[in-house]
């Protein structure tokens, strides 16, 4: 365990550091979810009580869409000058590898939703009603829900034609349930309804399904890249 977590440490910094440098992943995040704010913005015209109903849904849908952006680019640049090959033929863990990327996304995707929230409170002039910190929790566990399987299906995804496309094809129907406890528990917050404590225990039961799922089924997919 402990190799497998120095090996993360080392991938995800090494990650961490590439971002920091091109910001190719975070800027083209930041600049697609904006913008979907703003069509969103124009499309809608709710009163505060209606934005609060209505804003779960579309601030999700925002923040799955943008991160699709930057899960696309995980493993293409691995693929520059044979890197994933040479993580196939080393002795380090697979699952460790995976960890990293998967750990850099939602980073990356945290960073995101820091910089949006308070758009969609500005544009919707937004005040939530129930326990504010429970939107963390959510944010959280929803998050880490889209990242863990997205980095799985882009490295399954990777040497495939048109991998843009592919990657929400197949990302979007796995995703559904928890996009539906998210958007359920987010509304609930937004309006102060008291049944948005189940969703949480929702989400986190599919994050230990689907992370247990794709470390057990990670190396084989490395095989076949």
């Amino acid at each position: 365990m402990s190799s497998l977590a120095h090996i993360t440490r080392i991938g995800l910094r090494k990650d961490l550091r590439l971002e920091w440098r091109s910001k190719d992943a975070l800027n083209a995040m930041i600049f697609f979810g904006g913008l979907i704010v703003v069509i969103f913005s124009f499309a809608f015209e709710p009163t505060q009580e209606e934005a609060r109903q209505i804003t779960g849904g579309l601030i999700w849908v925002a923040f799955l869409f943008a991160a699709v952006v930057a899960m696309n680019q995980t493993w293409a640049r691995e693929l520059r000058n044979q890197v994933l090959d040479a993580y196939c033929v080393s002795p380090a863990q697979p699952n460790a590898l995976f960890l990293s990327k998967a750990l850099g996304n939602f980073v990356f995707v945290i960073i995101l939703e820091a910089v949006m929230a308070p758009l969609f409170v500005i544009f919707y002039n937004l005040r939530v009603l129930g326990p504010a910190w429970q939107l963390v929790v959510v944010a959280l566990l929803g998050t880490w829900a889209l990242v863990v399987n997205g980095t799985f299906f882009a490295a399954l995804s990777l040497r495939t034609r048109s991998r843009e496309l592919m990657l929400p094809l197949i990302l979007f129907p796995i995703c559904l349930p928890a996009v539906i406890a998210m958007v359920e528990a987010t509304t609930n917050i937004l309006t102060g309804d008291g049944s948005a404590t189940s969703w949480p225990g929702v989400l986190a039961a599919y994050d230990l399904l689907f992370t247990t799922i794709c470390l057990l089924l990670f190396e084989a997919v490395l095989k076949t890249e």
